[in-house]
């Protein structure tokens, strides 16, 4: 064998097989937990869904809340991110107006109702905190969106930005939660789109493309 051709062996730090291992139970957990909830899950489904033992498990985070807080600010940061890039340098007011919904649409359908239930229940901490993001996220991006539209005569400008934030917020903070859609028979699917679809007839002008042309894009 050509001594050339052996590839060297990389030790990780310790550091760094934490750094893994934290990686590795977060992935997992943020799909165990938006699927099944937080009140059902205990740390022994955890280690038994990752294949470790408890004692591993609690090496990395010393509670289910504190994994909770992790992966609900690693979503966050996420989506931040991706909406920074969808709206970075708008060009074409449909083809961002259409990239938003959709990043909307998946960062919300991704968690199971009930886990929203449970959190708000057990986890009121973190359930402010998920409405101050999503408050902070909506401000930021969809603003700078309507203004860009404005700019462009895709949206209206007889009403001020601020004023569509702040009917858009309270249509999400009132309507997209667990209560609210049993209420209206709604699925969290149907509920978002017909949000969104009322929302969009309301600030988009009579020459914009509506909101059924922009999701098509």
């Amino acid at each position: 064998m050509n001594p050339m051709q052996i590839e060297p062996k990389i030790d990780l730090e310790p550091q760094d097989e934490s750094v893994l291992l934290r990686d590795r139970v977060l992935k997992a957990a943020r799909v165990y937990f938006f699927s099944h909830g937080f009140r059902s899950v205990t740390m022994d489904d955890l280690a038994r869904e990752l294949g470790m033992s408890k004692k591993t498990l609690y090496k990395v985070f010393s509670s289910k809340t504190e994994i909770v807080e992790a992966i609900l600010k690693a979503k966050f940061d996420g989506l931040d991110a991706e909406l920074q890039a969808a709206t970075c340098d708008i060009q074409d007011f449909a083809r961002s107006l259409h990239d938003l919904l959709e990043l909307t649409r998946r960062h919300t359908l991704e968690i199971n109702p009930n886990f929203v239930r449970d959190i708000r229940k057990e986890l009121p901490h973190l359930f402010q905190f998920i409405e101050q993001r999503r408050t902070v996220l909506i401000m930021t991006y969809f603003s700078r969106l309507l203004e860009f539209g404005q700019q462009q005569g895709q949206v209206r400008k007889d009403y001020p930005v601020s004023l569509m934030i702040a009917l858009l917020l309270g249509m999400f903070n009132s309507t997209i939660n667990p209560e609210r859609l049993a209420e209206l028979n709604l699925s969290p699917r149907e509920g978002i789109e017909v949000l969104l679809e009322v929302f969009l007839n309301g600030v988009l002008s009579a020459s914009a493309s509506p909101p059924e042309q922009a999701e098509k894009l």
